[in-house]
């Protein structure tokens, strides 16, 4: 392989409920250390390109292999036992898939963990039902523009008490009516000034460019309305203040946009503030998708990570 070359295939992890999680590695399965990148919310493993773009002269070196992966349910992932009802779907599922994930690409060597939003709450339940491997295994845990809990409205406003009491029937008219809903959303594509303007204001900071928007409005609008809708409330449901022990052993980096809506900077500093010794960065003029908006910023918290999780190796 020539040099600059990076090594790619494609992988099909299955989880213990048959379902199917789309991967693609990048890099030699020899390599010191493995990153694996989990998204967000109704979006894909192309969230992370510009990350990946960023770190790619480490794959290409041989010093990195990295893992990015579509959740279930969303991109080229599988719903397995959640095909035909999403009642019981819990964001603890996906940290067990990304469990299933590790197991099955990375049975050996040191391993850092990066999510963004839906990915950052992955990894903390994967903290919390497996400690152990943030013992042996995980070297370093980069947690972005997410949260441990706290999402759902707290029904003090009657706004947010109609909320909590229409959310239920809301997921199951928006998977009911979905192909209603889809037609409606092909008349407002991605390349649509409406669909745009609605983006950039609930997911990008000042700085963001238009191209940044439409590429994230893309990857959105390649989501399904069923995802959208079955995790809603799964999101809502999420909480792991409690339970973040197993973070506190290995290196973090928190990241969030000072402008984020979606998982204001508040959610960041209660992590930092249970996570002592973790790095907490605040971007300025950034929103939720920190990961486009500022791919430096978040690389290198990533390489901070990997040298700390290859020199333990080293003493190891």
């Amino acid at each position: 392989m020539s040099a600059g070359t990076v090594l790619r295939r494609v992988a099909a992890v299955r989880t213990g409920d048959g379902a199917l999680i789309h991967a693609v590695v990048d890099g030699s399965d020899d390599a010191p250390v493995t990153l694996v990148l989990a998204h967000g919310w109704t979006l894909a493993q192309a969230s992370w390109d510009d990350v990946a773009h960023l770190l790619t002269p480490k794959v290409a070196a041989g010093e990195l292999r990295l893992i990015r992966y579509d959740q279930r349910g969303h991109g080229r992932s599988t719903w397995g036992r959640y095909a035909d009802d999403v009642a019981e779907l819990s964001i603890d599922q996906l940290g067990a898939d990304l469990g299933a994930l590790l197991d099955q690409l990375v049975p050996t060597g040191p391993v850092v963990l990066g999510g963004h939003s839906m990915g950052g709450m992955t990894i903390m339940c994967l903290a919390a039902a497996r400690p152990e491997l943030f013992t042996d295994r995980v070297g370093g845990v980069a947690l972005v523009s997410t949260s441990a809990g706290d999402l759902a409205p707290s029904g003090e406003k009657l706004a947010e008490r109609l909320q909590l009491k229409l959310a239920p029937g809301l997921v199951t008219a928006a998977i009911g009516g979905a192909r209603l809903v889809e037609r409606f959303r092909q008349l407002v594509p991605p390349s649509h000034p409406r669909h745009r303007k609605i983006v950039r204001e609930l997911l990008y900071g000042a700085d963001a460019t238009d191209e940044m928007v439409i590429a994230g409005a893309e990857i959105m609008h390649a989501s399904t309305v069923r995802a959208f809708a079955a995790f809603y409330p799964a999101l809502g449901q999420h909480d792991k203040r409690t339970e973040l022990k197993a973070l506190s052993g290995v290196p973090v980096e928190v990241l969030v946009g000072d402008s984020d809506k979606l998982t204001p900077q508040r959610h960041s500093r209660q992590l930092a503030e249970a996570l002592p010794d973790a790095a907490l960065h605040v971007a300025d003029r950034t929103g939720h998708m920190l990961i486009q908006e500022r791919p430096r910023l978040v690389a290198d918290a990533i390489e901070r990570l990997l040298t700390a999780a290859t020199a333990g190796r080293a003493a190891a």
